[in-house]
């Protein structure tokens, strides 16, 4: 059998029409086929079917429904017609080839549209766009339910519009598409990239007066429907018609062009054998993705290369260039995950964090599709092994790949066919050319022979020259031959990393140059060298050495003006890492104690700085009675003013952070380790790091388990089992709850029980039970009422009478957040009041009491801003919206919804405000709801949806 959906609901087998029963009958098929192959609750079906306002015989009915659907779907039981309609998790199941429903396979077009050739991209989506025959299931589905069940498929449909249109004018034929561009946003009238793409067409068309007529009568619409500006892309594109630039009349890339390349050194020179095979290398394939694996000892100029040959060519990558430092050898033995790194990446591109996949293979995916079509330059630098690059090739012909490493990597070079160039130390004359460009011509020849022996005792190693030039720099009236002395006076080498050859005395230059550091110099150059985190802004610096900070600040100048430290970014130093690799080594020998002690007052400081700054992020987030490890005294936090100021610092300072839980865990400071996971776990969730969140969670039960606190591993296994629910990882998740329960049932310890529950009814929602979810959330009830915690037992109630709402128990719900709101009151728990009267008004609404649902709202949002909780916040304003819109209150439901959407952006939530915005398009066009009431799961609220 085959199905349509994409229009009016039509079957067919053998080519014949089928006759599909009643209207509610074809709505449940249509919307099983929608999640072809994939179980629907019981619970979920009934609400969808009747919209949130089942009768007492729904469930009966559904049952019937199911029953005809079977008779007419599959007649004799055989499965013969390639559809069976099953039971299964719960709920049920239309199994069916995906390629047989027309919305799967307009999917799939669509997907492979992203990544073949331009030139086959616009045939393929008008095939995949000529599938529509009018709205999703036009005849079965209420406006309400179509944006339920299908506002990710008709937002693909738009998607795949705008990428059309994108290639077409890429091609540069605007006159073709000015007619069709024009029916487009007449349709869509708040697409703002249809907008512009219709500017951009007509402009190149030579009709510059009616571009910005279209954009003036947008802004207007904008202002007067919405109360928002045009974004910022559609703007500048307006400001570049105006001033006629050149630039609009080719084709440009709509998306942002990341320019990542640091500068090139000063200090490069020579490598022109090496040059120039990396520009045959690289431009002598054409069919496929060119991929080059520059390899060499540390500090022999592998970036160096890499950066010089990509600034000198920067005309071949006319959309962009990309870098990142993938830490492969980096001192702390933690390379970069690909996952982190890919994270960076889609970042770069513009993909927004919330919207970047859980799923590695996801995430590749989409980093790949993006770079389909674009002639871009990716230096993966200071990569540890094939593993760690593989994920982050392109697989485009478009695009060029660099990558740096000590490995020679014959993995990536035998598997994908990356090609080698291995790096040689620097001859003579180059060398020499090196020293030449620091310290001029004019000194070199006057010691010849000295230069020479400085030459060989470098061993052709550019960061080795590099020290020593700076040496001699600092030093102009030191003769060179003194230098020469001191260098051959230290004879040992710096470990694997001089692979046992005389020449390379690196380790040589170095304890040269630490020698020449006062003591204050080497004390601080050698705690820097064991510092957690790619680098180290000056409070932390400051908190690391335990002096001053105007003390510290000169150190770190000087450490600069030595080469041993860049300051790569203002207030931001880091090493490059053979050089921190030697300063963690004389920073153990050298001072053991003050190096501890200095490592214990930097992870004291990270720790409480990123404390405070979670408890400026979600202040209602609870605690559980235990206290955050002391700072060492006269080392305090980092103050952190307001949310915002927390944030910044956690964006800056995150994998710092996360690096010093690392190094807590190699010390064995337990408390710290596991505390700082707690620390990151808001910005982390928020932020979307979710993979991160799961690696700190790892790390803090290991350190729990170690400690030997049954109610910090029972806390630890459910910050774990919440983290892997958030990644997919359900198995594991189930299992690390299971643990927390019962570690809290072995310790007879009910708060524990309590809290395992909640969390536990969360994941049972996650899966589509709610049911499960209401009687975990039952035995937490009981549970906090049985250990006398009236705060718990107010959340409580709260929570069940959520899941009831859920469940359309709305007399039950009632009961149960009427007494949760008495309790809240009662205890002074300002966050559980705002939360249950938040509840009470999705009651209401549900139960068709508009005006009772708009005064709770009210009052939530009233207690919400007094506490400054703009999470919540944003959420209660969004359904405020949708309430007034149930009553035909167009204009107070845009008001909420227009404060919702300043919220949310401001949150980086862009998932929900992209809902917001369909609902302020809705109700602005058509008058009509703004769609279903949101009831809040994967993306709820902390204080009743993420229990702590």
């Amino acid at each position: 059998m085959d199905f349509r959906l994409l229009g009016r609901l039509e079957a067919t087998r053998d080519g014949r029409p089928v006759e599909l029963g009643r209207r509610r009958e074809r709505c449940l098929l249509g919307v099983l086929l929608l999640e072809a192959n994939s179980p629907i609750t019981i619970d979920r079906l009934v609400d969808l079917l009747w919209e949130g306002q089942p009768p007492s015989t729904a469930r009966s009915s559904l049952h019937t429904h199911v029953s005809r659907l079977r008779a007419q779907l599959d007649p004799d039981g055989t499965g013969r017609y390639g559809v069976r309609l099953v039971s299964r998790g719960g709920g049920y199941a239309v199994e069916v080839a995906p390629d047989s429903v027309d919305a799967h396979r307009f999917q799939a077009m669509v997907e492979r549209a992203r990544i073949v050739s331009p030139a086959d991209r616009t045939g393929l989506l008008r095939q995949a766009l000529a599938l529509w025959r009018g709205p999703v299931l036009a005849d079965v589905a209420s406006d309400r339910l179509r944006e339920r069940i299908a506002a990710e498929l008709t937002e693909l449909r738009m998607s795949a519009t705008e990428l059309m249109i994108e290639t077409e004018l890429a091609a540069d034929r605007p006159r073709d598409l000015v007619g069709e561009l024009a029916g487009l946003h007449a349709e869509h009238p708040y697409r703002e990239r249809l907008a512009g793409q219709l500017m951009l067409a007509l402009y190149r068309a030579g009709r510059h007066a009616d571009a910005l007529i279209v954009y003036q009568q947008l802004a207007d619409r904008l202002a007067e429907d919405l109360g928002v500006d045009p974004g910022p892309e559609l703007s500048e594109l307006h400001t570049a018609i105006l001033r006629r630039d050149p630039g609009l009349i080719r084709s440009r890339p709509a998306a942002q062009t990341p320019r990542q390349l640091p500068a090139a050194s000063r200090l490069f020179t020579g490598r022109a054998d090496e040059l120039g095979a990396l520009t045959k290398t690289l431009t002598g394939v054409t069919d496929r993705d060119t991929t080059v694996v520059v390899s060499a000892i540390g500090g022999a100029g592998k970036t160096w290369l890499a950066l010089h040959w990509a600034h000198q060519n920067l005309d071949r990558f006319p959309d962009g260039q990309l870098f990142v430092n993938l830490r492969g050898f980096d001192p702390s033995g933690q390379p970069m995950a690909p996952a982190t790194a890919l994270h960076g990446l889609l970042d770069a591109l513009g993909v927004a964090p919330s919207a970047v996949p859980t799923d590695l293979d996801a995430q590749i995916g989409l980093y790949r599709s993006l770079l389909a079509t674009r002639r871009m330059l990716i230096v993966l630098d200071n990569a540890r092994d094939a593993s760690q690059v593989a994920p982050l090739l392109p697989g485009s012909p478009t695009c060029t790949v660099i990558v740096t490493s000590r490995d020679r990597l014959t993995g990536l070079i035998n598997g994908y066919g990356a090609l080698p160039l291995q790096l040689d130390i620097l001859d003579e004359a180059q060398a020499r050319d090196l020293l030449a460009r620091r310290l001029g011509e004019e000194r070199l020849a006057g010691e010849p022979e000295a230069v020479t022996a400085l030459v060989n005792g470098c061993g052709g190693l550019p960061l080795a020259l590099g020290v020593v030039a700076s040496r001699a720099a600092l030093a102009p009236h030191l003769p060179l031959a003194a230098i020469t002395a001191e260098l051959h006076d230290a004879t040992t080498r710096l470990g694997a990393f001089d692979e046992d050859d005389p020449q390379a005395s690196l380790r040589a230059v170095l304890s040269w140059s630490y020698a020449a550091l006062t003591g204050a110099q080497a004390r601080l150059f050698g705690l820097l060298g064991s510092a957690a985190g790619p680098d180290i802004g000056l409070p932390a610096a400051t908190a690391l050495a335990g002096l001053p900070t105007d003390e510290v600040t000169a150190i770190l100048r000087a450490l600069q003006r030595q080469s041993l430290i860049q300051q790569h970014s203002p207030g931001r130093w880091r090493m490059h890492d053979l050089i921190r690799l030697y300063a963690a080594e004389r920073a153990e020998r050298d001072q053991p104690e003050d190096h501890v002690a200095g490592l214990r007052r930097l992870v004291g400081f990270y720790l409480n700085t990123a404390h405070a700054a979670d408890r400026l992020l979600d202040p209602t987030r609870p605690g559980h009675g235990w206290a955050v490890v002391d700072p060492a005294p006269g080392i305090p936090a980092h103050p952190l003013p307001d949310r915002a100021a927390a944030q910044a610092w956690l964006d800056d300072e995150h994998l710092c952070v996360q690096a010093a839980q690392q190094l807590a865990a190699r010390q064995g400071w337990h408390a710290e380790t596991w505390q700082l996971a707690w620390s990151l776990n808001t910005f982390y969730g928020w932020r979307g790091h979710l993979h991160d969140l799961v690696t700190v969670w790892r790390c803090g039960l290991a350190a729990a388990q170690l400690l030997g606190d049954p109610a910090v591993e029972a806390l630890a296994h459910r910050y774990l089992g919440r983290a892997c629910i958030l990644v997919g990882q359900h198995v594991e998740a189930a299992d690390q709850l299971h643990r927390s329960l019962s570690l809290a049932e072995q310790a007879a310890d009910l708060p524990g029980q309590a809290r395992a529950h909640w969390t536990l009814a969360w994941a049972s929602e996650w899966r589509g039970d709610n049911e499960r979810a209401l009687e975990h959330a039952t035995r937490a009830l009981e549970l906090y009422r049985a250990c006398g915690d009236p705060v718990g037992e107010g959340g409580a109630l709260n929570v069940v009478g959520w899941y009831a709402t859920r469940l359309g128990h709305y007399d039950q719900a009632r009961t149960h957040l009427e007494s949760a709101l008495i309790v809240s009151r009662d205890t002074g728990n300002r966050v559980g009041e705002a939360d249950t009267l938040d509840s009470l008004g999705l009651v209401a609404h549900h139960t068709g009491q508009y005006a009772e649902a708009i005064d709770h709202y009210q009052k939530a949002l009233a207690v919400y801003r007094d506490l400054g909780n703009e999470y919540e916040e944003a959420d209660t304003l969004e359904r405020l919206g949708e309430t007034y819109a149930a009553t035909g209150e167009r204009g107070p439901a845009r008001r909420a919804w227009r404060e919702a959407l300043r919220l949310l952006r401001a949150q980086r939530r862009s998932p929900d405000a992209e809902r917001v915005e369909r609902r302020l398009r809705h109700v602005g066009g058509s008058g009509g709801s703004g769609g279903s009431p949101t009831v809040p799961g994967r993306r709820a609220g902390p204080s009743r949806q993420r229990p702590d």
